[in-house]
């Protein structure tokens, strides 16, 4: 069994981001950060992003609106943010507060700045295989860990447990793509799938993205397979300090002896989704007729 060493990857795609934006002639990428309220995940999520931009040489705008903000209000910001040619991509950072419709502000931030990758467009962009798009960041990440460790997918079974518009849906359209690295055939699988460790037994690669702590167990897990971990879950911990502990959605001590490679949590997939999320931002700043 070898780990996939996610922070190792983000690292390394950091990295080349840096000498890819020092040579860009003009401004620096732009990315403004919008987080309503103090969710302290949230704060620490925008406080690692801010920190990936000023590694990378990217400008971050922090704007932290009142948690009472109502829905035009925040509209409205995102409109002065689309309309700004200084900002290259906009970022909202979720969950938003329960009196927001967080899918309609994800919708108003314009598809050419959109680099969380959630517009309408970029969807549909990534179902016709339009590389102008911009794709959801864990997704494109996923895709990224499997190239960049070797990992070929082509004639292979992906097995993508979770639907969500988030992971499940685009890291299967990604799997399917007519790319040298992907080519698979993707089973998506779901909370209303019948007999569903029979299919994922089936997995030559299986994503696991379900949103359930240690949901996947031995009994679901093909040997051999490569295992990606999407899951990040708060499990009761009295042993640690902050009483939990983090795990993802497979229950690593059972599955990890019987796979190839599997993904850990933490430091597999979440590295990868901020990288991620810098390279679409310079992808837009290079897509941005507005250079200055």
């Amino acid at each position: 069994m070898e780990l996939i060493d996610g922070n190792k990857i983000a690292a390394e795609i950091i990295a080349e981001l840096k000498a890819e934006v020092a040579a860009l002639p003009g401004r620096k990428p732009c990315l403004a950060l919008v987080r309503v309220g103090e969710d302290p995940a949230s704060v620490s999520y925008v406080t690692k992003k801010q920190k990936s931009s000023a590694e990378i040489g990217i400008e971050s705008r922090l704007i932290f609106p009142p948690v009472t903000i109502s829905q035009e209000e925040l509209f409205a910001l995102v409109d002065q943010l689309n309309a700004d040619p200084g900002v290259d991509g906009i970022l909202v950072q979720s969950p938003l507060p329960k009196h927001l419709n967080e899918v309609a502000v994800f919708r108003r931030i314009s598809a050419e700045k959109d680099v969380d990758g959630f517009h309408t467009m970029n969807l549909g962009k990534l179902a016709q295989e339009d590389d102008t798009g911009f794709v959801a960041c864990t997704p494109a990440g996923i895709m990224e860990l499997l190239r960049r460790s070797g990992v070929p997918l082509s004639g292979k079974h992906v097995v993508v447990l979770g639907r969500s518009l988030i992971v499940g849906k685009p890291a299967a359209l990604l799997a399917l793509q007519r790319h040298p690295w992907a080519n698979a055939t993707v089973t998506v699988c779901h909370s209303q799938t019948v007999n569903l460790p029979a299919l994922t037994r089936q997995a030559d690669v299986l994503i696991a993205a379900i949103g359930r702590a240690e949901f996947v167990t031995a009994d679901m897990v093909k040997p051999g397979a490569v295992v990606i971990d999407v899951g990040v879950n708060r499990v009761p911990d009295a042993t640690k300090k902050s009483g939990y502990r983090l795990t993802g959605d497979v229950h690593f001590p059972t599955v990890a002896p019987l796979c190839s490679r599997i993904t850990p949590v933490p430091g597999g997939v979440g590295p990868m989704t901020v990288a991620m999320l810098m390279k679409n931002t310079v992808k837009a700043r290079r897509q941005n007729p507005v250079k200055g």
